[in-house]
């Protein structure tokens, strides 16, 4: 699965997603985008975008966008806070659909 890690997560965090292609916002030159234009040039060459952002579900239409989106919910966005969170990320990926958005975390 193509995966794309938010700027809201570390780097750090790809390296972890062990059987998946991972890119970061900051790889694709797209770091300063707003959510709607990151989701919608996320679209075109991944399949699911990794973030800590828990607003993206109420500021964008997902629905609209053939693009999976998971949140972590973690005490923080710090690796240390998110790392704990990989084995749920990597079994919720094999059961992601396009255009749906689940959260993994507390």
């Amino acid at each position: 699965m193509r995966i794309l890690l938010d700027e809201s997560l570390p780097r750090p965090l790809g390296s972890a997603l062990t059987g998946h292609e991972v890119s970061t916002v900051q790889a694709e030159s797209w770091a300063s985008l707003s959510n709607g234009v990151l989701l919608r040039q996320a679209a075109g060459k991944f399949d699911v975008v990794l973030t800590a952002d828990r607003n993206i579900e109420f500021q964008q239409n997902l629905a609209a966008l053939p693009v999976a989106v998971v949140v972590l919910i973690a005490e923080s966005n710090r690796l240390e806070s998110v790392e704990p969170l990989i084995p749920q990320v990597l079994e919720a990926l094999k059961a992601l659909r396009p255009k749906t958005l689940i959260r993994v975390g507390a």
